[in-house]
């Protein structure tokens, strides 16, 4: 009579990850936007041409304006701080202390090699790691960025300002900038040009409407919402 054997069947591999967790910095001091502009560049072709991992970087600036590929030159209106080009797309925009800059350089090839859905992911990020400090922000169409119904803050209804900024560059598929949210920048330093070109909207914080939050906890936030949008 034969006797049946048990044979070990082994579970079946999970698939690999096309990619890695990217590797995070955080500067402790602001960052001159050219040197920031500088490292991206060589990172990006470093991630492209060497395999080096995809990158986030959590930074501020020294006060400085900046512009995209589509910026006007009528809505700088007044060069109180050094302008510089900066090769993403959109128009002019600020950057300063109490500003959390958070530069992503991913291998978008890797994931999803879709421009759009991946400034979705980006904006998604940005309004996830706000309801954290139970902010609602809002895309809006047609208006690139994060926006906050005022009303729910004590201003009149139909008011709306940008807490976040994003801008996107693409090289070989690798991409770098990122989004911008407001904490506790000087808001007055916006008032050197017309930010993103939309003339008639405001510029918000999270401490303009009310909610003190250190930089840590929204480094912390950002780190804790990034798996759940970026997996």
């Amino acid at each position: 009579m034969a006797v049946a054997q048990k044979v070990a069947v082994k579970a079946p591999a999970k698939p690999k990850s096309t990619f890695r967790k990217p590797d995070w910095h955080v500067a402790d001091r602001p960052v001159a936007y050219d040197r920031a502009l500088a490292f991206m560049e060589a990172k990006v072709g470093m991630i492209r041409d060497k395999g080096d991992n995809d990158y986030v970087w959590l930074l501020e600036h020294p006060p400085v304006y900046t512009s995209g590929t589509s910026a006007d030159p009528k809505d700088l209106l007044q060069s109180r701080f050094p302008v510089h080009a900066a090769g993403r797309g959109g128009q002019y925009t600020y950057h300063g202390p109490g500003q959390r800059v958070a530069y992503v350089m991913l291998d978008l090839q890797k994931r999803t090699p879709d421009l759009k859905a991946y400034i979705h992911q980006l904006e998604e990020w940005a309004i996830e790691t706000l309801k954290t400090f139970d902010v609602q922000g809002e895309r809006r169409e047609g208006r690139i960025g994060i926006w906050i119904d005022m009303k729910n803050y004590g201003r009149p209804k139909g008011t709306e300002s940008k807490i976040a900024a994003i801008g996107v560059r693409v090289k070989k598929w690798v991409s770098y900038h990122g989004i911008a949210i407001n904490v506790n920048p000087d808001l007055s330093h916006y008032n050197g040009i017309v930010p993103c070109g939309l003339s008639g909207y405001g510029v918000t914080s999270l401490a303009d409407l009310g909610i003190k939050v250190p930089m840590q906890d929204m480094d912390r936030a950002l780190k804790a919402n990034w798996e759940k949008v970026f997996g």
